[in-house]
């Protein structure tokens, strides 16, 4: 270094000359301190080997166990515009009571009559089902008949048949018959003839042969001319039952087809009617949702929807309600590391928002202002606050919920898990460990068996 001033930097300065130092040696205070310091230090590793109940605390508000006892909005079933308000904000209801009357804004539905008229309308399409139904029903008794009619004009022309056949047996009989005269006849004559010619006979005898053979001769002529006409009278009543068969197939069918042009006339105007029934049913419950009614007891928080004449849509919601009766419960949400440590069936400590409280998460037991809870559901779905919701009741076994809570409230939880070391609780915390890994008591048990 330089040597630019000329006073001694490695000189000694003896401080035992000084006066406050001296008493420095002679004052009490730090061996107080120490004896605090070390206490402190012995305190706190005694402390670190405190029990601790590992907890899983959560934040949520009041809500009801049952969907149907929560807050609820009546929504609109059709488009109208707002006529009559029957209720006030803060005023109880039973169901049914009506809460607001609307009136029609859609043309189809405008006409006062609409639902006597379409009444009318089905009514006559009714008429017109049964009329469809009797002239059906006349034309298979039309049916009937010309089958049966049909039936004794074929058993007629058959009848008849069989009366020519047996003509015709009978007039071949009679030409074998005039068959067989005509060969006597011929043989008479000849012989006749013979005998005159040997002069055995007179001549009036062989005429009288000749007569006889002309007679027999004329007489197969006939009988062959009647047998060739039965024979076509044969022909003529076959085709007669080939006729009649066609005439009545004819007359069956063009009644079917009327039969079948009934019921399908019939069938149609049934669906007619089945639709303006439903039109008539549709028009009837339509009419009843111009009368907005409350579907439950309860309270008539806000009304949504404000003066007369304003023009609603389909689904706007008109009021709140909050039922009368429900059950309490409170809804948490807890972060996604703790959701394998929550079970169904366990207890969680509750303390409400304006409810005076000491709470000391560790020990459970030195708390006050808390209350106790089951979990009654766990959502396996994250929430969109990123957390899992789960749904807590009243616990049974423990002290009433206040009466005065009311839906909606703040609450916050912890569910209590093992008891550890409040050393090896800090060390978690410090290294950001999620709790021990815990399962209901009964869950252990069924596992073990």
């Amino acid at each position: 270094m330089l040597n630019i001033t000329k006073k001694t930097l490695n000189i000694k300065n003896d401080l035992d000359g000084y006066e406050t130092i001296n008493q420095l040696d002679q004052r009490p205070h730090h061996k107080t301190f120490n004896k605090l310091l070390i206490g402190s230090l012995l305190g706190s590793i005694l402390f670190s080997f405190l029990p601790w109940t590992q907890n899983i605390q959560g934040n949520g508000f009041v809500t009801t166990v049952s969907p149907e006892q929560r807050p609820q909005t009546i929504q609109t079933a059709i488009a109208g515009r707002i006529e009559k308000w029957y209720v006030e904000e803060g005023q109880y209801v039973n169901k049914g009571d009506t809460i607001l009357f609307i009136s029609e804004i859609k043309e189809d539905y405008m006409d006062p009559n609409l639902v006597l008229n379409t009444q009318n309308q089905m009514d006559a399409k009714k008429l017109s089902e049964e009329s469809y139904g009797d002239k059906a029903n006349t034309l298979s008794s039309q049916i009937v008949a010309i089958n049966q009619e049909r039936s004794l004009k074929s058993q007629q022309a058959k009848n008849k048949i069989e009366q020519l056949l047996l003509k015709i047996t009978s007039d071949s009989m009679d030409l074998e018959a005039v068959k067989t005269q005509l060969k006597i006849a011929q043989t008479q004559f000849k012989r006749s003839q013979n005998l005159n010619a040997e002069g055995l006979k007179p001549l009036t005898d062989v005429e009288e042969k000749r007569l006889k053979l002309q007679d027999a001769e004329a007489k197969i002529i006939t009988q062959q001319n009647k047998f060739l006409t039965t024979k076509n009278e044969l022909i003529n009543a076959r085709l007669e039952i080939s006729r009649i068969n066609a005439e009545y197939a004819d007359k069956s069918s063009k009644a079917e087809s009327d039969r079948f042009s009934a019921l399908s006339n019939q069938f149609d105007t049934e669906a007619q009617v089945n639709k303006l029934q439903n039109q008539v049913t549709n028009y009837k419950m339509r009419n009843e949702m111009y009368y907005i009614k409350a579907p439950q007891n309860g309270y008539v928080n806000r009304a949504l929807q404000s003066g007369i004449g304003e023009t609603i849509k389909e689904g706007t919601p008109v009021v709140s309600i909050m039922p009368a009766k429900y059950d309490i419960a409170v809804e948490s949400f807890i972060e996604p590391i703790d959701l394998p440590l929550i079970h169904t069936g366990e207890k969680v400590r509750i303390w409400f928002d304006g409810w005076p409280t000491i709470i000391f998460s560790g020990w459970p037991n030195s708390s006050y202002g808390t209350f106790g809870g089951t979990i009654v559901a766990v959502e396996n779905f994250i929430s969109p606050n990123g957390k899992y919701r789960i749904l807590i009741a009243p616990d049974k076994e423990d002290y009433d919920w206040p009466k005065e809570l009311s839906i909606g409230a703040g609450a916050q939880t912890f569910a209590l898990l093992n008891n550890v070391p409040i050393w090896f609780e800090i060390w978690r915390q410090l290294n950001g460990f999620p709790p021990n890994f815990y399962t209901p008591t009964d869950g252990s048990a069924e596992i073990k068996k």
